[in-house]
């Protein structure tokens, strides 16, 4: 590999990957505005909604995993076809958020209003009859779903070679389906789940797993191996390294949620005890409190006249429960186990052996 002073410092950017996958974007988005344009002219506040969704911000973290599972398998760094599949993934993640923010009653993206609050501003501002809020609700259902029909899209029209996307479909197909159910099961959970009985800490795990773990890593790093070609031994390989990492980042992100600051997160400081998030986090708080504190922290979590004053407390409620070191301690094991299976896996290339342990530590390694 390159000497690190000739390294990018963000993994992401080895092999020019982000670059890659925004150019990939950008290129796809001019094809949809053309043919949106063609339509109607009504759409181009839709249109110039979804190119600033796609191309102003995102980690692009999960094309980077099927890249790098790619070239795991021995696919070229060459070529613009990976580079279109894997952009794909991004048109799924920003369906998922567009939806999950209209879920959540997020009032803002990456610092910038969500897709239904724009679409509310839109109303107002354009003095429509009706209800505004219910335009935009209806705009973010509508365009999360056309960003999914567009992830499709892309994918197999990325220009690898039929047979390599046939062999992938599966499990692209796979991923989606795990990420959906992982999501109705994360929005069952506030309203049907009791967060002190047995089973919380099971079912959060459940969610952890197939809302975020396998979907943000493991899939990616399977799909991007098996467009190369890769034989069942190196993604079963790269499913044991994925899996614990993706459960790592996802607890990284829980803790975040709680702690995280607005200028790094891009969401409001405590977000996910505004939303309500049943995490591993706040299952791991229920049992760290006494009987009095886990009944408040159950009652108030996610409750819609939560002040901010109560998203404080209820954060120094979980410090104290010791949830967060629980949760650290977590992390480190699952990364143990993560970098072992990589260490262990019969990949192609090690380059990008070098380039995965480089991603795994940025995904999990960041600070509140």
């Amino acid at each position: 590999m390159t000497s690190s002073s000739n390294r990018p410092a963000n993994p992401i950017d080895v092999e020019d990957v982000r670059t890659r996958v925004n150019d990939a974007l950008a290129g796809f988005m001019d094809g949809q505005a053309a043919l949106l344009d063609k339509i109607s002219p009504q759409l181009a506040p839709a249109t110039e909604a979804l190119r600033d969704f796609l191309l102003d911000g995102g980690k692009r973290l999960r094309p980077a995993f099927c890249y790098w599972g790619w070239r795991a398998a021995g696919g070229p760094a060459a070529g613009d076809g990976i580079a279109h599949a894997a952009a794909a993934l991004e048109l799924l993640q920003a369906s998922a958020l567009v939806h999950d923010d209209l879920m959540d009653r997020s009032d803002t993206r990456r610092g910038l209003p969500s897709v239904h609050r724009r679409f509310e501003a839109l109303h107002r501002d354009s003095g429509w009859r009706g209800d505004r809020e219910q335009y935009g609700a209806s705009a973010a259902v509508l365009l999360g779903d056309l960003l999914l029909i567009w992830c499709d899209e892309l994918f197999l029209r990325s220009g690898l070679e039929p047979a390599a996307v046939l062999a992938a479909k599966p499990v692209f197909d796979l991923m989606r389906t795990e990420v959906m159910v992982g999501q109705y099961l994360d929005v069952l959970e506030p309203v049907a789940g009791d967060s002190a009985d047995d089973g919380a800490l099971e079912r959060a795990q459940t969610v952890l797993h197939y809302k975020s773990a396998k979907y943000t890593i493991e899939r990616p790093l399977q799909v991007g191996a098996l467009l190369a070609g890769a034989g069942p031994e190196l993604v079963e390989a790269l499913g044991a390294f994925g899996l614990p990492l993706g459960e790592a980042f996802q607890l990284r992100d829980d803790l975040l949620g709680v702690f995280g600051d607005p200028a790094v997160t891009g969401k409001p400081a405590g977000d996910d005890l505004r939303e309500g998030k049943r995490t591993l986090l706040v299952a791991h708080a229920m049992r760290g409190l006494s009987p009095d504190e886990a009944r408040h922290l159950d009652r108030r979590l996610g409750a819609p006249d939560l002040a901010a004053a109560e998203v404080v407390e209820l954060r120094e409620l979980v410090a104290r429960s010791g949830a967060p070191e629980r949760v650290e301690q977590r992390i480190a094991e699952l990364m143990r186990h993560a970098l072992a299976a990589l260490a262990a896996a019969p990949l192609a290339d090690e380059r990008a052996r070098e380039v995965l342990l480089a991603l795994a530590e940025a995904a999990t390694v960041r600070k509140y």
